[in-house]
């Protein structure tokens, strides 16, 4: 099977060009490569030559901890959510008192521990403001 034709015949990469180059530049290229959204070094030396940016991508990696905590806390809460919704159909298929006063009970015990989880959450979030907003 055939390629198709470009529709553009000036963007075809139709020319080859040798270069050599140190490793010291050879270096530059590579990290270059890596650190932006070009797969090659051949990529990379194309924007170079026609003067167009090279866009560089940077990982923050300081607030791995963080994200992963406040996905942790995430999680509980939603499984504590999960435990009231159980408790609050349980209360409203309860025939009796007894059964109701429980079931109210256990939904406040629930409601209870989810407390320390959210201020915990609040102060990551302070945390992260001062971080973000400051000037």
């Amino acid at each position: 099977m055939s390629r198709k034709k470009a529709r553009d015949p000036d963007s075809i990469l139709s020319h080859t060009i040798v270069v050599r180059v140190t490793s010291g530049q050879y270096d530059k290229l590579d990290k270059l490569s890596k650190e932006s959204d070009g797969k090659t070094i051949a990529y990379i030396v194309r924007k170079i030559i026609a003067n167009k940016p090279i866009k560089l991508l940077h990982k923050d990696t300081s607030m791995n901890e963080t994200m992963e905590e406040m996905a942790l806390i995430r999680k509980e809460i939603k499984s504590i959510g999960v435990n009231i919704n159980q408790q609050t159909y349980k209360f409203h298929i309860s025939q009796n008192d007894t059964e109701r006063a429980f079931h109210t009970n256990k939904t406040a015990e629930t409601y209870q521990s989810i407390e320390p989880k959210i201020d915990r959450l609040f102060l990551i979030l302070s945390n992260l403001a001062l971080k973000w907003l400051q000037k």
